[in-house]
């Protein structure tokens, strides 16, 4: 029951990435500045997700809590720079978002927009950041707790953490290929070719750093399933960059959501039977059945959940199939 649960807060925070990384890469794509109509075409093709998007995080913190409450105070307390970090980022995104429209000048929409692209970014970093410090695994006391949060500031974490904001450019740059008009469609699909060679560099970095990395070799539990994963991920960059050349905007998406899911995948894959890993120590750590709650437990927030995960699902396709398509000029202005 552990595993399933396990399986289920890995599979939450990775959709989450994949419907928020494409909020967070528009919104660092603002950065490029534009024309007022562009920037607010870009976060009216957002609009109707942006909201709905974060609703996965929500529900993968409450898995968290509620299925792993050991889990959650270790890992609260061993990475909380990267987590506040990352949860600093999404408020700014969503206060900007939300409020740039108020006042009536470009001028101060523009620095909403300043703040749109600087939430997005210490969001994308917070969690890449997040996933690479549960790779590499934390010093962890005789006691099994987390001690000190020095582990984070290492070249690996912050290789991962930039491959991350990568990563959600070049699928934010995707998702408005899918959703702009043609022309402007057009454009962002040459951004988007040119961004994923970017991550493709990027994520190369943070894989070679990690490699030369004791504490990611000792933290890796399963090393081979590692490789694979990370070599599906440029696969599936790879195989976004062939769908944009061949105009196929729907693959091309498809495609960059598996890079972002994949990394969360590789995190948790790798480090099985281990939540939490000791950098130093292999044999050091917390277990995922250590760190789940009790059966009753487990048994009683089944029950609770099995109504949850359909709903999820179904507002999702639901949303997705009302405001499919690109957007045009009778489409609703949310920002």
């Amino acid at each position: 029951m552990e595993l399933a649960w396990y399986a289920l807060l890995g599979l939450f925070f990775a959709t989450y990435l994949v419907l928020g990384g494409y909020d967070y890469g528009v919104g660092l794509l603002l950065a490029r500045g534009g024309s007022p109509a562009a920037r607010r075409a870009a976060l009216t093709a957002l609009g109707p997700f942006f909201l709905g998007n974060e609703v996965w995080l929500v529900a993968a913190v409450g898995i968290l809590f509620g299925a792993f409450p050991v889990l959650e105070g270790e890992l609260l307390s061993g990475y909380y720079p990267a987590v506040l970090g990352a949860l600093a980022g999404v408020v700014l995104v969503t206060a900007g978002v939300q409020l740039r429209s108020r006042p009536d000048g470009d001028r101060a929409r523009s620095r909403w927009d300043r703040v749109v692209v600087a939430g997005s970014a210490l969001a994308a970093l917070g969690w890449g950041s997040l996933l690479a410090g549960l790779l590499q695994g934390l010093p962890m006391s005789a006691a099994g707790h987390a001690a000190g949060v020095t582990h984070l500031f290492t070249p690996f974490v912050a290789a991962a953490g930039l491959a991350m904001v990568a990563l959600v450019a070049a699928h934010g740059a995707t998702f408005l290929t899918l959703r702009l008009p043609e022309p402007d469609g057009a454009t962002a699909a040459r951004l988007a070719r040119r961004l994923i060679p970017v991550a493709l560099a990027a994520v190369g970095a943070a894989t070679v750093v990690g490699l030369l990395s004791d504490r990611v070799r000792v933290g890796a539990q399963q090393p081979l399933v590692a490789v694979l994963l990370m070599s599906l991920l440029v696969t599936a960059l790879l195989g976004a960059r062939v769908a944009l050349a061949r105009r196929r905007p729907g693959l091309a998406f498809a495609a960059t959501s598996a890079a972002l899911a994949l990394p969360v995948a590789l995190v948790g894959a790798a480090r099985w039977p281990w939540a939490l890993v000791s950098g130093t120590d292999p044999v050091t750590g917390l277990a995922v059945a250590d760190a789940a709650a009790s059966a009753p437990t487990l048994s009683l927030l089944g029950w609770l959940t099995l109504p949850l995960v359909p709903a999820l699902l179904g507002f999702q396709a639901m949303c997705w199939w009302i405001f499919r398509g690109r957007i045009d000029g009778r489409a609703p202005v949310y920002w």
